[in-house]
């Protein structure tokens, strides 16, 4: 028997890929997205193998409803892939509380809502995976994504404590970082274009541009051949906590990681400073 997924995000982008990917391999999916106007084409090629359900992720009852009726329609869920997402741009000193509230509410929150909602499911049955979608930018921070980056650093640290507490139960957590991919018209999202926008500050628009060239410059992945490492991934018997979606952003982590460890190794001298004597060892 194929399994059965729950994807939120469904609409376009990876998270349509995913779906797609799943569905004609055999699976079932119950597919979310805020409006499931997109989904026609689907639930006419695939009939009841997709469920699509209307899903606004912030909506903490919504989303318990929405994962108990996934489960009534299918009897099961296998694997939990929590996609929906946006990026807020902007300078730090440009960001509202609104504007960060709502990166939050989406990206961290609503993931967290998804998982809670689905755990009691996954136990009970003694098996599942949960997929969570953060980014090369959950690894290693750029200017202008102060918001963004909050939200994915998050997303990586609850994910993996959660891999922590679910492992008994026979319940298997990856953390998938994307990096650029051709999710629009076959490009690359411009986020300067595309993305939740700041108001802007003249004062950081040297900033926007050197960040926009930089943007233009990494190499667009393939949706489609992402949906297919999503079924290998799935498909795994020991599946990876975290893995790199696309190889543009692996040469900047493995930069970005050797300079955090040769900086720590470097301030090793304040580190023992700021402990303080250590207490000598009692002995037996």
């Amino acid at each position: 028997m194929g399994k059965t997924w729950f994807v939120t995000g469904s609409s376009r982008g990876l998270g349509r890929e995913f779906v797609k990917a799943a569905l004609a391999r055999g699976d079932r999916v119950a597919a979310t997205a805020r409006s499931t106007a997109g989904f026609a084409d689907l639930v006419a090629t695939y009939g009841d193998a997709v469920l699509p359900l209307e899903l606004d992720v912030t909506d903490k009852a919504a989303v318990f409803e929405n994962v108990r009726r996934a489960v009534e329609h299918f009897g099961r869920l296998d694997v939990v892939v929590n996609n929906a997402g946006y990026a807020q741009i902007g300078a730090i000193e440009e960001l509202g509380e609104r504007e960060l509230r709502d990166q939050l509410e989406t990206n961290l929150f609503g993931a967290v809502w998804v998982v809670q909602a689905a755990l009691p499911h996954l136990r009970a049955q003694g098996s599942g995976h949960v997929v969570q979608l953060s980014s090369a930018a959950g690894l290693v921070a750029m200017p202008l994504g102060g918001a963004y980056h909050m939200s994915k650093w998050a997303v990586e640290g609850f994910n993996e404590a959660l891999a922590q507490e679910v492992a008994e139960f026979g319940i298997k957590v990856t953390v998938v970082e994307p990096g650029g991919f051709a999710t629009r018209d076959g490009k690359n999202p411009d986020p300067l274009a595309n993305g939740h926008l700041a108001e802007r500050s003249p004062v950081y628009d040297g900033l926007r541009r050197r960040l926009a060239g930089a943007m233009a410059n990494q190499p667009a992945g393939d949706p489609a051949a992402a949906a297919q490492a999503l079924l290998a991934l799935v498909d795994a018997d020991n599946p990876p906590l975290r893995v790199l979606f696309g190889q543009g952003f692996y040469p900047m982590i493995q930069r970005a990681y050797a300079a955090r460890l040769k900086t720590w190794d470097e301030w090793q001298h304040l580190s023992a400073r700021a402990h303080g004597p250590l207490e000598p060892a009692t002995g037996a």
